[in-house]
């Protein structure tokens, strides 16, 4: 699961960098919040989910 979750984050960030170059106007806003959102989610859930070592 947090495997998926890493790809995920990071196919997220990829696409977000990259849709500056690729994209122009509301296209690339939307591409961008989309996996903002995406980015955010999987990165808070890697954070609740993390191994807690006392």
């Amino acid at each position: 699961m947090k495997a998926l979750l890493w790809l995920v984050l990071a196919a997220a960030v990829a696409v977000n960098v990259s849709t500056s170059l690729v994209f122009d106007g509301v296209q690339q806003v939307l591409i961008s919040v989309a996996t903002g959102a995406v980015a955010l989610g999987t990165a808070v859930t890697l954070y609740v989910t993390r191994r807690r070592d006392a």
